[in-house]
């Protein structure tokens, strides 16, 4: 029987000092009592997953005078701001292409646009997982998704965008709701990112265009009222920033991008709708009673 105690220390593994199972010099962590290991790589001989995604291993029991048990101590459960892409980029080598297969194929979208989004898979929660990032491209907080659909986070992240690995600068950027929405986007050949909710993301979308500096802005917004009322409360924020933006729904009886495309929607399509829907314009009347337009009114936010 394990004992965990706060008085034992962890250290992470370094070349002069290798993970004892795995042989790596990166990722692990050994007891400095010699006593146990977290890897990050292999399960077999293992005694429980831990929380951060790797596999506890016992090496030695250590002697004390209340109990002759093991005493060890695991990482905190809540990963600092600092260990988030490490963490990441673990559960992304833990990925197995044939369940990402099956994944894909089941919710119509390619095993390449997951991978843009560095899709992961989560031990430690039996979940997807997704990156979140801010404007910069630094990981926040990371989305799990069970194979049910729910979705929840890791513990001590933030909210922040579903941004490709690959994302370039563009003339259009499109943004959607959620990383397989975002997917679905990537499918069709758009330059895209995802928010993290309807609501969500609005000061880092601020950033990113300011950032990118695109013509064109289209939100993708999903069908329902949460959806349509995110969308509108997001354009209005950024067409400050923008030359062009527009809004697009699917059609009737269709939920989001992600069903849009399950639907057979073609980029072609997607052009389609983009290039008749509404431009979106900010006015405002200046103390003269002259009506300023969304370009002047950046060009007086940037003097």
């Amino acid at each position: 029987m394990s004992v965990y105690s706060p008085t034992t220390r962890w250290e992470r593994v370094r070349k002069d000092h290798c993970c004892p199972i795995c042989q790596h010099p990166d990722w692990c962590s050994i007891a400095a009592d010699g006593s146990a290991c977290i890897c990050m790589r292999i399960q077999a001989g293992s005694v429980k997953r831990t929380r951060n995604g790797g596999f506890l291993h016992l090496l030695k029991h250590t002697e004390r005078r209340s109990s002759s048990a093991l005493t060890v101590t695991l990482p905190d459960r809540s990963p600092k701001r600092r260990d988030l892409s490490a963490l990441s980029e673990n559960y992304q080598r833990a990925v197995n292409p044939a369940r990402l297969n099956h994944l894909a194929e089941r919710l119509g979208l390619s095993v390449a646009s997951l991978r843009r989004l560095d899709i992961g898979w989560a031990l430690d929660h039996d979940a997807w997982s997704f990156p979140m990032s801010d404007a910069g491209g630094k990981i926040m907080g990371i989305r799990l998704r069970l194979d049910s659909g729910r979705k929840f986070a890791v513990t001590g992240g933030h909210e922040g965008l579903f941004i490709p690995s690959d994302l370039a600068d563009a003339d259009m950027l499109s943004i959607t709701e959620g990383p397989t929405d975002c997917a679905a986007m990537l499918d069709l050949g758009f330059s895209v990112v995802g928010r993290p909710s309807c609501m969500g993301g609005v000061r880092l979308l601020v950033e990113l265009v300011k950032r990118q500096g695109p013509d064109d802005v289209v939100i993708v917004a999903d069908a329902d009222d949460p959806g349509q009322h995110g969308a509108d409360d997001l354009a209005s924020v950024l067409v400050l920033y923008v030359r062009r933006l527009r809004i697009i729904r699917p059609p009737d009886g269709i939920k989001d991008a992600r069903a849009w495309k399950q639907a057979g929607a073609t980029a072609t399509d997607l052009r389609a709708a983009i290039d008749t829907a509404p431009i979106h314009k900010l006015s405002i009347t200046s103390g003269h009673g002259r009506r300023l337009s969304s370009a002047q009114i950046q060009e007086v936010g940037h003097e």
